[in-house]
């Protein structure tokens, strides 16, 4: 038998992802877009003058986008099932926290923005550390592990 002729072993398929772990992917994605967008927003307006400080502004901008990266990572990783995802993505969900109570404590248009995100935030949380996700992830209980 010729190199040419040897014939791979076909490679294992990947268990399925769960439901769970694909509306937390869903909601870090859009979480990171609302970010990236806000962070381009505020460039624009500092690009334009329109703040009162156009440099805080544009550093502002900067930094939203590069807080938008982390939650989009998080949110690839969790569709590609990788471990790694999880803490950026519970990390992301726990920041959202704080920033949904201020929106929630202030006025006007700001309180439904708020409810949205503490709504996201906490789902988010919960859908990431279920058991069906960790087991997805490959993360186990190393307390559970023992006790078998």
């Amino acid at each position: 038998m010729s190199s040419s002729e040897r014939i791979s072993p076909a490679p294992t398929p990947n268990p399925p992802r769960p439901p769970r772990l694909t509306v937390a992917a869903a909601i870090c994605g859009l979480e990171a877009l609302t970010l990236i967008a806000g962070g381009v927003y505020l460039l624009v307006m500092g690009v334009l003058g329109q703040p009162d400080s156009p440099e805080q502004a544009e550093m502002g901008g900067v930094t939203l986008i590069v807080l938008g990266v982390i939650p989009l990572l998080a949110a690839r990783g969790l569709l590609l099932c990788r471990a790694w995802s999880r803490g950026p993505a519970v990390i992301t969900q726990v920041m959202a926290l704080p920033v949904a109570y201020t929106l929630l404590t202030s006025i006007g248009g700001m309180i439904p923005a708020g409810i949205a995100l503490a709504v996201a935030a906490v789902t988010g949380l919960v859908l990431i550390v279920s058991a069906s996700a960790n087991e997805a992830l490959g993360i186990t209980d190393p307390a559970r592990d023992s006790q078998s």
